[in-house]
């Protein structure tokens, strides 16, 4: 007797594989500096997008906010170093 498989591959809910072709446009359309942020809006709303190119709109956010995050830190950083360096001269 053979053991019962789990065939998880084929389950109903798997999402489409996006091609490379789709990853291009992705790409390029993000590069478009207005179009960009209306894309955003657009995959992260839609209902019918598909969930690899939401979920990496999602982390493609997140990495923009550490980014803004870190860089107002740093550019503090050196503004107070400079300034503290200024008033000793």
């Amino acid at each position: 007797m053979e053991p019962e498989r789990m065939d998880y591959y084929f389950q109903k809910d798997i999402a489409p594989v996006m091609s490379i072709g789709q990853w291009l446009v992705t790409f390029l359309l993000m590069a478009i500096p207005i179009v960009n942020i209306i894309m955003i809006i657009v995959w992260l709303a839609s209902k019918n997008e598909n969930p690899n190119r939401k979920n990496w709109v999602l982390a493609y956010l997140i990495v923009i906010a550490i980014s803004v995050v870190l860089t107002f830190i740093i550019f503090g950083s050196v503004a107070s170093f400079f300034s503290a360096i200024g008033s000793i001269l």
